[in-house]
């Protein structure tokens, strides 16, 4: 009897329980309808009128669709006995599954955390576009770590001048020669480098200056409170007007005029005429001067490579910022939302839990059911009926052992009846019997 009362249950609980399923349907189903309709509201564009009806129209539908798949799964999902149709109905709720995911649960999910994903997006964006300019300002200030080297070397030449225009240290003869002139040559030119690259460090700082204004601006968008379609709109406002600031300090870098004035610096080298007033001092001066020009060689040698080097920096890349829909943000950056796209996933497919419980406690019923024997499986309505039946059947059959006597008078106008149909069926032209001749005749 355990069987018996378990199964008994069982069915009195799917019964009572049936009103509550199409509750919990009917509210998952409209619950992914209105996230649904968020969601496709931020994708549609035209005329509120146009978007509002685009969107009810849609969420409907996907309501309509959820509450009809799944209510259908749990109708027949547990009626299968056989695996086969079991599986074949759990492939289907699989493809079914999918759909409704492709259809809804993405854009619950961009209701859900849409504006958040968008934000993120920004942020990014933001990161990016700081890094771009670090680096561009680093490319910028490039040149400007040649300074020592280059100024180190205009003294040494001006100091090498002094001390032979003073003391003669290199020919031996004091006084203002050709190798003073070539000296103070090369020195005047290596303080003119100095010069140009010291005049880009103005440049650069306050194209560096702007960058991190623009930057500040951008940073108080990401987090600042208000509809998130406004900000994404200032945001790519300032986003362009960064670009350009970086553009123009990538131009500042003065690494290509360095390596072009050091590479001036040897190919571009006049010595003077020695102007010695006798052969022995011309010869030594011919011959420091070409000591000068080794050193100068030694020199445009090392700042072309240093030049180089820093020109082989990588460029700042070409970034333009793209605005996206929160739609396409949440799909982006999908791994940042996980708890946002599993509560829009459940909204959909909860109803699966709802379909398995169905299938377990009827398989459990049905299993209850095989150990019950025949006369346990007769319902108080089935003994009813079958009281009723077994009622009229004795009823039939009394009244075939007793059947009821005939009334003399039905039988006679009945037999009056068939003789004149007779009579006028063979063409005799006589008057028809009445029931009392009839009853005449008999007597």
């Amino acid at each position: 009897m355990s069987h018996a009362v378990q199964a008994s249950r069982l069915k009195s609980h799917i019964a009572s329980l049936e009103t509550m399923t199409r509750f919990v349907l009917a509210t998952l189903a409209l619950a992914s309808g209105v996230y649904t309709y968020l969601g496709v509201r931020s994708l549609l564009d035209g005329s509120a009128t146009v978007v509002f009806f685009a969107a009810i129209i849609y969420s409907v539908a996907v309501s309509v669709a959820i509450y009809g798949f799944w209510t259908y799964l749990i109708r027949f999902l547990p009626e299968m006995r056989d695996a086969g149709s079991r599986l074949a109905l759990l492939g289907i709720m699989a493809i079914g599954s999918l759909m409704i995911v492709a259809m809804s649960s993405w854009l619950n999910a961009a209701a859900l955390a849409g504006s958040a994903a968008v934000e993120q997006h920004l942020a990014v964006t933001l990161e990016d576009y700081t890094a771009d300019l670090d680096q561009a300002h680093g490319n910028a200030l490039g040149a400007l770590s040649l300074l020592p080297d280059i100024q180190r070397a205009s003294e040494r030449f001006a100091r090498l001048a002094a001390d032979e225009q003073a003391t003669g240290a290199l020919t031996g003869t004091s006084g203002s020669g050709s190798v003073v002139q070539l000296l103070s040559q090369m020195s005047a030119q290596m303080d003119e480098l100095v010069t140009t690259i010291e005049s880009s460090r103005d440049t650069v700082k306050n194209g560096f200056a702007d960058g991190q204004a623009r930057l500040a601006t951008m940073r108080a968008l990401v987090s600042a409170p208000g509809a998130i379609a406004q900000r994404s709109d200032q945001f790519a406002a300032e986003a362009v007007a960064l670009a350009g600031v970086i553009a123009a300090l990538e131009q500042t870098s003065t690494a290509p005029s360095v390596m072009r004035a050091a590479a001036d610096l040897s190919v571009g080298f006049i010595a003077p005429v020695a102007d010695g007033g006798t052969v022995d001092l011309a010869g030594r001066q011919d011959q420091i001067m070409a000591t000068i020009r080794t050193s100068v060689d030694a020199q445009s040698k090392a700042l072309a490579e240093a030049a180089a080097e820093i020109l082989a920096q990588p460029k700042v890349p070409d970034r333009r910022y793209v605005p996206l829909t929160s739609a396409e943000a949440v799909l982006r950056y999908a791994s940042d939302f996980i708890p946002s796209w599993a509560g829009a996933i459940s909204i959909d497919l909860l109803p699966a839990v709802l379909v398995g419980i169905m299938a377990v406690v009827h398989g459990a019923m049905r299993r209850g059911e095989d150990h019950l024997d025949g006369a346990d499986r007769i319902t108080a309505g089935d003994m009813l009926r079958s009281l009723e039946l077994h009622e009229a059947l004795l009823a039939k059959r009394q009244q075939r052992q007793n059947p009821a006597p005939v009334d003399d008078s039905s039988r006679i106008s009945e037999e009056t009846s068939a003789e004149n149909e007779e009579r006028n069926a063979s063409g005799q032209n006589v008057t028809p019997l009445t029931l009392g001749d009839r009853k005449r005749q008999e007597t």
